[in-house]
């Protein structure tokens, strides 16, 4: 490695190690990141199996690189949603305490909205780490959300909004504005359906829903508004869970084109193909932690590495590579590996 570090003589005099969470300050407010995939399971069988594979997974990976979320608006069936809700519930409650687990309820005009988030929040609200409310359209349908929360008595439960309408895109940037909320997805094939028959079903492919222009404007609305407020924009689902490259490349275009953080698997095959698509290559890993190191050397001041000069603009995206890395799994170089232990 070839790095110059001005000042780095007077850091080490100085006797200071300052964490790049505690210098790398990004501008606006900026929650905490999420793991990557978000897996929505719907079947009792399936959410037992997909909180078992979460526990591998972490074991595996030495990280969370996936929430589970438990799905009432699609998995319950009609007239038995009390039931469902319980079911959820109980799972949430009694999951492992590493556990990452979600809940989707109906939507807030569903006549099962208020009872879902009684029982599953009156229960296990202590045990969520964000509850999910679909076909949200206004900041009005986000506070009626907040207010059944509270009710249940976890006011500061974390909410994530489906958006799957025009109206809803359109009310995106409010939406991202609001405290309460903190990540965004996008509903595809709600999105299409309710534009009554003008946009193709080939939208709803995992080719045309990158190429029709209404689908893709909608995409980009949401994730930037959530970029704009700091909050996290989660891709929709691919339904063509057996076809590998697809979800490959949706994956990718998603990451690297759209500028999306998360996406959500509706199968397990779909976790690991996500994970990688969403990850930093090892070349990027590397540089990140080169340039890193260097400037922690100069106590965050400017520093050339290999002829370039960076500074803190430059250290905040190799950091946001760094944490990228860290969760999606992968192995971080060891001389950075110390900011992601526990007591860091």
């Amino acid at each position: 490695m070839s790095a110059t570090a001005p000042g780095a003589a007077q850091a080490a005099a100085l006797g200071v190690d300052l964490h790049p969470a505690q210098v790398l300050r990004e501008a606006g407010t900026r929650l905490g990141a999420l793991p990557v995939v978000d897996h929505y399971c719907g079947t009792e069988a399936r959410m037992q199996r997909a909180l078992a594979l979460q526990q591998q997974l972490h074991a595996e990976f030495g990280a969370a690189v996936m929430d589970v979320t438990l799905d009432c608006e699609d998995g319950a069936a009609a007239g038995a949603e009390a039931g469902h809700a319980e079911r959820v519930a109980q799972l949430a409650l009694h999951a492992a305490p590493t556990a990452r687990v979600a809940a989707r309820v109906h939507a807030v005009d569903h006549p099962a909205f208020a009872a879902d988030v009684a029982t599953i929040v009156g229960t296990a609200g202590h045990r969520l780490v964000h509850l999910m409310v679909p076909k949200v359209e206004s900041v009005a349908d986000v506070d009626q959300a907040v207010q059944a929360v509270a009710r249940a008595g976890h006011p500061r439960l974390p909410l994530h909004v489906l958006v799957e309408s025009a109206k809803a895109v359109m009310a995106a940037p409010a939406l991202a504005a609001h405290p309460a909320v903190h990540s965004i997805s996008f509903g595809l094939m709600d999105f299409v359906s309710s534009y009554g028959g003008a946009i193709p079903a080939s939208a709803m492919g995992v080719q045309g829903q990158f190429a029709h222009p209404l689908v893709r404007r909608a995409k980009l609305a949401i994730a930037e508004a959530c970029h704009a407020y700091g909050k996290v924009p989660s891709h929709c689902v691919v339904t063509e869970f057996k076809d590998a490259a697809a979800l490959s490349q949706a994956a990718r275009t998603a990451a690297h084109e759209l500028g999306y953080l998360r996406m959500w698997s509706i199968h397990p095959d779909q976790i690991q193909p996500i994970l990688a698509a969403f990850a930093p290559s090892a070349d990027e890993l590397a540089r990140a932690a080169q340039v890193l190191q260097a400037a922690h050397a100069a106590q965050w001041g400017p520093v050339a590495v290999d002829g370039q000069l960076h500074d803190r603009a430059s250290y905040r995206y190799f950091w946001q590579v760094l944490q990228r890395g860290q969760r999606t799994g992968l192995a971080l170089p060891p001389g950075v590996q110390c900011w992601f232990t526990e007591s860091a």
